[in-house]
């Protein structure tokens, strides 16, 4: 009789050899994903980027998940803002219905103005929804002033009528800015997201030639989060609601136009916001500095798209203490 000298299989044993087991199929399976995906990319459309990443990269809901709760919060402080301010003075500063601005006054006589321009993708956003960033700057002594315009839906998808509207609403508030309290040396402009673009545009505007106005009229601009070259943009699925086209794409893309540019800057992005969004505002400063003229830049670490524009009506958030400093109020000790 011979003794059974088969390896005996122990309980550690047997889970040892499939924990193995799993770990090598999900390896194995892993690679196989990775191998899908580099298989699945598409053509490159724009830097290393194919269709989709490009139009995700122009897609702030896709980076920022919290979107929807963000806009429910910003509605409820607009609320609470306007119970406590009462309703901001409405002015025409164009002949359309939609052409009309808002202005929150501050009991400061000859106070400075800040003037902002929302964002929305083009196609979004009205001024009533900035409400709650006009108690900050009241506060510190200065008028607040939020133009409406069209959505580039509403105008056949023409960007360049958006522009000219944003323009005359500035305008108009340089020209006007007594009848209201406000000084006319000290009138200063925001933007975020699609706001920051046109607000680019803004800044690069012949006030001489086209407005009779100082070409220095803007005492400063804070640009949060936005686009200065339309080019990547006009490869995106944006363009499936703007008619772009070489003119279109020239004219309003600041970056190109610098040399117009009289107006000291502010400009920054969050770290969590689409790569084509950091891209443009880094890109966008350094082009700035190399022209020779005066830009800061900022970082907002963990910040995402919306949450940045959150940061702009804080007087201790990053867009909130960079605003009232450019104006020259002190925040803080």
């Amino acid at each position: 009789m011979h003794d059974d000298v088969r390896p005996r299989v122990t309980r550690r044993d047997f889970l040892a050899a499939a924990a193995a087991t799993a770990i090598a199929a999900g390896t194995a399976s892993g690679a196989e994903k990775t191998k899908e995906t580099k298989m699945a990319k598409g053509p490159i459309v724009w830097l290393d980027m194919d269709q989709k990443e490009l139009d995700d990269a122009y897609d702030q809901s896709v980076y920022a998940p919290n979107q929807g709760e963000i806009r429910k919060r910003r509605i409820a402080a607009c609320e609470r803002a306007l119970k406590r301010l009462g309703a901001p003075e409405r002015v025409a500063y164009g002949p359309t219905e939609i052409e009309k601005l808002d202005i929150y006054k501050t009991k400061r006589a000859n106070a400075p103005v800040r003037i902002f321009i929302h964002g929305g993708a083009w196609r979004n956003g009205a001024s009533k929804e900035s409400a709650y960033m006009a108690e900050m700057y009241l506060a510190a002594g200065a008028h607040f002033v939020v133009p409406d315009f069209n959505a580039v839906t509403e105008v056949g998808g023409n960007l360049q009528t958006m522009a000219g509207q944003v323009r005359r609403a500035v305008a108009w508030v340089c020209k006007n800015a007594t009848s209201f309290g406000g000084d006319p040396n000290r009138i200063y402009l925001a933007g975020h997201s699609s706001g920051a673009h046109l607000g680019g545009v803004v800044t690069v505007t012949d006030w001489e030639k086209d407005f009779d106005l100082p070409r220095d009229v803007l005492k400063g601009a804070l640009l949060v989060s936005g686009m200065y070259d339309l080019k990547a943009v006009r490869l995106s699925k944006r363009s499936q609601y703007v008619k772009f086209d070489e003119e279109t794409e020239e004219k309003l893309s600041a970056q190109r136009h610098l040399d117009k540019l009289h107006t000291p800057l502010i400009v920054g992005h969050g770290t969590l916001e689409t790569p084509e969004f950091q891209r443009q505002t880094r890109e966008f400063a350094a082009a700035v500095k190399a022209a020779g003229k005066p830009v800061e830049f900022f970082i907002g670490e963990g910040y995402n798209h919306f949450e940045m524009q959150e940061t702009m009506a804080n007087p201790f958030g990053l867009g909130g203490r960079a605003a009232l400093e450019q104006m020259g109020f002190k925040v803080g000790v």
